[in-house]
């Protein structure tokens, strides 16, 4: 199923829609996921990293998610993988599975 969402081969309905959050406590506020993908993470002036709404607004609420572009897929991906504090989570909505992050299946 991984698979499918990143290369959005096949369906394309909800199955293939991912979000991601970030947890602000394991955050090392290196700046890695926003030198990845600028339109999805934001460093804010407390030296943590916060995802992005579709409107460039900083969500900041604990747990707070937003939807991954498709076009941005890697970059948010790549920024899971390489993020230093291992807080960076992109799930699938439907069944709020993790595909990649720390808690990747």
């Amino acid at each position: 199923m991984r698979h499918d969402a990143e290369t959005g081969s096949e369906g394309s309905g909800c199955d293939d829609l991912l979000e991601v959050w970030i947890d602000q406590d394991l955050c090392t506020g290196d700046g890695i996921c926003a030198q990845y993908a600028p339109e999805v993470f934001e460093l804010d002036i407390d030296g943590l990293a916060y995802v992005k709404s579709g409107d460039d607004e900083l969500l900041q609420a604990p747990g707070a998610t937003t939807p991954v572009p498709l076009p941005l897929l890697r970059d948010v991906a790549d920024s899971a993988k390489e993020c230093p504090g291992d807080c960076i989570h992109v799930r699938r909505v439907s069944d709020r599975v993790e595909v990649y992050g720390p808690d990747a299946q």
